[in-house]
């Protein structure tokens, strides 16, 4: 069986809600020919070769006609997708987005931050990221380009937005009454929609302080429906994407020999009575 990913053209989502649909992986049939899926270096393996227009599988069978078209296609297409099997590292556990927090979570809004204050040289106290904007996860295994970039396939920039305590408790009231997004920096408890304490860098939030903020820019202005710009005092939207605070983190991981993986760490509990 081959695994192949379904992306959705994004250009679908603008003509209906996003909310109904998601990237996601299912087993695909290759044993009629024999393909499987390519790296960079063993296509001919994989996904077999064309010869004076005839196709010969990777089982050894010939084909004619529309068969070798459609393969015809997918070779041709091969060098333009070198950059995406790119092979990044090696996960030792499947990393699965979660409410209200997860391994895959944490670390993306982590490393968020890590780039926001590397790329704006302002300090970061606090982390926001929206749980939609992670659209697969990571599973067990070699991790190449394509998986990261499927998981953050969106154009968002790193945004950097200073804000006075109050205004950062008014914003994550909000959240707590509807549906919380990824934090981090944080240590916060809602119990019944409501938060009952709320610390940053281990200390609680004061309504009188400026706190440095790493988002996107999809959430400055209500996506999601939250306003991260509200009432900020400084705003800084960068060319950094999101995704590229990722890339340096597991690149880093794999150098020092490390497998990539990430932690939970309580951060975010929700209690419902």
């Amino acid at each position: 069986m081959v695994k192949a990913k379904i992306i959705l053209p994004l250009a679908a989502l603008c003509l209906v809600s996003c909310a109904q649909y998601k990237w996601t992986q299912v087993p695909m049939d290759g044993s009629r020919v024999g393909a499987t899926i390519p790296s960079t270096d063993n296509v001919r393996e994989t996904l077999g070769y064309i010869d004076n227009g005839v196709y010969t599988a990777p089982n050894g069978k010939e084909y004619v006609g529309m068969v070798a078209d459609v393969a015809k296609i997918m070779l041709d297409a091969q060098p333009v997708m070198a950059p995406v099997k790119e092979y990044l590292g090696y996960a030792d556990q499947d990393m699965i987005k979660d409410y209200p927090e997860s391994s895959l979570s944490n670390m993306i809004v982590d490393c968020m931050m890590t780039a926001t204050q590397q790329v704006t040289g302002r300090k970061v106290d606090i982390g926001l990221v929206n749980f939609g904007g992670i659209r697969v996860d990571i599973h067990k295994g070699d991790v190449i380009m394509d998986d990261i970039m499927s998981m953050l396939p969106f154009k968002n920039k790193l945004c950097y937005v200073a804000l006075k305590g109050s205004d950062v408790r008014y914003m994550v009231e909000k959240m707590a009454a509807t549906n919380m997004q990824v934090l981090g920096g944080v240590r916060i408890k809602i119990v019944n929609h409501r938060i009952e304490s709320f610390l940053v860098g281990g200390e609680p939030l004061d309504d009188e302080k400026v706190y440095g903020l790493a988002t996107c820019d999809f959430l400055l202005n209500g996506g999601d429906g939250i306003q991260a710009a509200r009432n900020a005092q400084e705003l800084i939207v960068s060319d950094k994407l999101v995704v590229d605070a990722v890339l340096p983190y597991v690149r880093n991981l794999t150098a020092q020999g490390k497998t990539i993986s990430y932690e939970t760490d309580g951060r975010v509990q929700i209690i419902n009575d």
